[in-house]
């Protein structure tokens, strides 16, 4: 079978991606403000979350096309697997992406002017130094709801496949 004709049978359908996009968003928004809840600055907490239900509305579809392609054809605990892994590491990518982008935005006026070198070794570590940070400190913001929240998804995925 062709690579067009399995990624069309793995997309999810237009309901189940907007559907879920909403629920996912809003599961690692709320696992988020509950991590935040007593925060010092609100508005930064508003930020947070906001920029967490964003990453996880982004990354639903993604991560479900992703499972559904590797667990084509194979038993339930695959699917699970595989429903798991994905939603996680495309969720993880999408968040920490837009964490990256808007640290990078913050520090970009302290840059040297676009597309020269200096900018161009400046735009990677900066992006880098984002991802790592966002590795060390973003990623305790899953749990422990968000992590409850990708086991029941991932096994919603895994019944829905058979």
């Amino acid at each position: 079978m062709r690579l067009a004709n399995r990624l069309r049978d793995a997309l999810p359908s237009a309901s189940s991606a907007i559907v879920g996009a909403l629920l996912w968003g809003l599961a690692m928004a709320a696992s988020t403000f509950l991590n935040l809840y007593y925060w010092e600055t609100p508005d930064s907490a508003r930020f947070v979350v906001l920029l967490y239900a964003l990453g996880g509305a982004l990354a639903f579809s993604v991560g479900l096309t992703f499972a559904a392609l590797v667990s084509r054809g194979r038993h339930w605990e695959t699917a699970l697997a595989a429903a798991f892994v994905c939603l996680l590491g495309a969720t993880l990518a999408f968040t920490g992406g837009l964490f990256a982008l808007q640290y990078r935005s913050y520090y970009a006026e302290w840059h040297a002017p676009a597309f020269t070198r200096t900018w161009a070794s400046e735009f990677v570590f900066t992006v880098l130094a984002a991802l790592y940070q966002f590795v060390v400190l973003g990623i305790r913001l899953y749990f422990p709801f968000g992590f409850a929240v990708l086991a029941a998804a991932s096994i919603w995925f895994a019944r829905r496949r058979r």
